[in-house]
């Protein structure tokens, strides 16, 4: 119900309070039944009769502008929550192209082969152009860090902590075998940047938000204001 006035408040509270304290008695009388220590099922009754009394005038006996207000906040939550949701829904990983297998050639023709047309005589022979000197190789960059099969026995850790990692991003160095704080915390310059330039569709991610960093407090047990954001469920 909503309460539009402070009097109208007033009474449906006079209405909750003694409906808690039926409630509260009938709980205290069943505990005596059953034999349980008058004083402990007194305490019983009694928090039975506070309990329900004050939820049912929190949840019942509100103004509009009580309710007004809890919208309001609501509101807020999910506008907060909007602009993590709206980059995670814009990621793209790219699919990787599967293999091509030689083509196979017809051993039998389709039909029967055309008369040959008389060749014209042949010209002379231009002079072959030289041909471009081959590229030089990319070299590789950095070095690849130790990765795991699969994760650990007590599981994966939650890479979405660290910011820059969507559940996408978790999925792509899951992947690459990465599952643990503990990896990404010991990688070193040369490992950071075989990472940053081999996330398909994510380069240079890993130094951009500083992985390494955040992944050694994690890996201690510590927190970050982003991982407290990820455990109040504020983010994803």
């Amino acid at each position: 119900m909503n309460i539009s006035r402070n009097q109208a408040k007033i009474k449906c509270a006079f209405l909750s309070w003694p409906l808690a304290a039926v409630m509260g008695l009938t709980v205290a009388v069943i505990a005596q039944a059953i034999g349980l220590w008058s004083l402990g099922a007194f305490i019983g009754g009694v928090g039975t009769f506070v309990v329900v009394g004050w939820l049912m005038t929190m949840t019942f006996c509100r103004t509009d502008a009580e309710l007004a207000a809890a919208r309001a906040n609501e509101r807020a939550i999910a506008a907060a929550r909007a602009p993590y949701k709206a980059a995670n829904d814009a990621i793209v990983i790219p699919d990787r192209p599967k293999p091509v297998g030689p083509k196979v050639v017809p051993t039998v023709p389709k039909s029967a082969p055309k008369a040959a047309a008389p060749k014209p005589a042949p010209k002379p022979a231009a002079a072959p152009a030289p041909k471009p000197a081959p590229a030089p190789a990319a070299a590789a960059v950095g070095k690849r860090p130790v990765a795991l099969s699969a994760a650990r026995a007590g599981g994966a850790d939650d890479l979405k902590k660290i910011k820059g990692v969507g559940p996408k991003l978790e999925k792509l160095c899951n992947s690459l075998g990465f599952y643990h704080f503990d990896q990404i915390a010991a990688w070193t310059p040369a490992e950071v940047a075989w990472v940053d330039e081999n996330l398909e569709g994510f380069k240079g991610r890993v130094s951009r938000e500083d992985w390494v960093s955040q992944a050694k407090t994690l890996a201690a047990g510590g927190e970050t204001e982003f991982s407290k954001k990820v455990d109040e469920g504020d983010v994803y």
